[in-house]
């Protein structure tokens, strides 16, 4: 078999969602538009992967309640009011998790947070820097209305 005829049989499989990642959102994913939320996201990954490996025994991917913990991150990252001047959680203003997930969040912080600096480096100075950032100001829900011309 030729390398076109390769090629195009792997364009045409469809492609197997991996297990533990979350799928592709709007923002989070797009590090060219959103560079703060993608390494948010790639820092929670890193901590959820970290976590689950050494404490659940997951070597491949994570485990169905890590990855459960993973898609719920991504949805609220995506959906985040402060967009790329979003501070870190622990700073924000407005606590988007509900009180199971959130607690969640925090043991996985707490057993990996320490760890971060050994295994990465650049994501656990990242997110130091990023603690230390202000929290936003919420962006108001309705825009004004323009001023309506009287002589319609």
């Amino acid at each position: 078999m030729s390398f076109d005829a390769d090629q195009n049989i792997r364009e045409a499989a469809p492609a197997r969602p991996s297990a533990g990642l979350a799928p592709p959102t709007r923002k989070v994913h797009d590090r060219a538009r959103h560079p703060r939320l993608a390494r948010e996201l790639a820092t929670i990954r890193a901590m959820v992967a970290l976590h689950c490996r050494d404490r659940h025994g997951h070597r491949d991917g994570l485990c169905e309640e890590c990855g459960a913990l993973m898609d719920y991150a991504t949805r609220r990252l995506d959906r985040c009011v402060f967009g790329d001047d979003k501070p870190t959680c622990a700073n924000c203003t407005v606590h988007c998790y509900n009180a199971d997930m959130r607690e969640r969040v925090r043991a996985v912080m707490r057993y990996a947070g320490p760890r971060m600096m050994w295994r990465h480096p650049l994501l656990a100075i990242a997110h130091v820097i990023d603690g230390r950032r202000p929290p936003g100001v919420l962006p108001t829900g309705k825009a004004a209305k323009p001023p309506t011309d009287p002589a319609e």
